[in-house]
């Protein structure tokens, strides 16, 4: 999809950079990035909230795909789940902080043996990814005229700074980081609880602390009773159009 939506919009001064945040580095990520196949099972495109007529535009990006071991990204903009995104004028203006990017918490509902969900359910995702990308579709058109594009007083407020737990946090998950690639891994484990007990909202930080103890931990058990202990607070709280 977002590859379909830059092939669209890159003639408008309009760019994606994508950023992978993974302490695994190329290893753990470049399948995600450049996937042998761009053929997506109808399952995975329900849950991402994708038309089917996409399945055959799904491509390896042509836009560039950054890999951020250190998680520097997520501090600067106060990223905390993904895909999250910020919309970045031509001056370097933010006119939208960071929030979700057209996900929706369909995937809650669905089968986690066979991917299905409710086709109620994965309407009303597609309908969210739809109005998110038609709201990019503006910006890309009429620039900072846009009813999308924030004003400076609106960007300030609803920007969040970091919390001294939050930066607590940053500081656990640094040291639990450079442990790791010192191969000190229960240590660094001990760090990575601590980030993540700082600041539970952040889900990078879980995903990561999980799937560096295993491959795949990262959407295992444990991920899904952090998801289903979340009740009715959202994963994915919805973008503010």
């Amino acid at each position: 999809m977002w590859q379909a939506l830059y092939a669209e919009l890159k003639d408008k001064n309009f760019i994606i950079i994508s950023v992978a945040f993974d302490t695994g580095g190329v290893p753990a990520v470049k399948d995600w990035i450049r996937p042998a196949s761009a053929q997506l099972p109808k399952e995975l495109l329900d849950i991402m909230g994708w038309e089917d007529r996409l399945s055959a535009k799904a491509a390896t990006p042509t836009y560039p795909c950054l890999i951020d071991e250190k998680h520097l990204v997520a501090e600067l903009y106060n990223m905390v789940n993904v895909p999250q995104a910020v919309w970045i004028n031509e001056q370097g203006r933010i006119v939208r902080p960071v929030e979700s990017a057209g996900s929706s918490d369909g995937f809650r509902t669905m089968d986690r043996t066979t991917w299905q969900m409710s086709p109620e359910v994965a309407a009303a995702g597609k309908q969210i990814r739809t109005t998110y990308i038609d709201a990019i579709r503006d910006w890309a058109a009429k620039g900072d005229a846009s009813p999308y594009a924030l004003a400076p007083e609106e960007v300030r407020a609803r920007v969040q700074g970091p919390t001294d737990n939050d930066a607590s946090a940053t500081a656990h998950f640094r040291l639990g980081q450079y442990l790791y690639e010192q191969g000190h891994h229960q240590d660094a484990k001990r760090y990575f609880d601590e980030a993540q007990r700082l600041r539970p909202d952040s889900w990078n930080f879980r995903r990561q602390r999980l799937e560096l103890e295993a491959v795949g931990n990262a959407s295992g058990p444990e991920f899904w009773a952090a998801v289903d202990a979340l009740g009715t607070t959202a994963y994915y709280p919805q973008a503010k159009l």
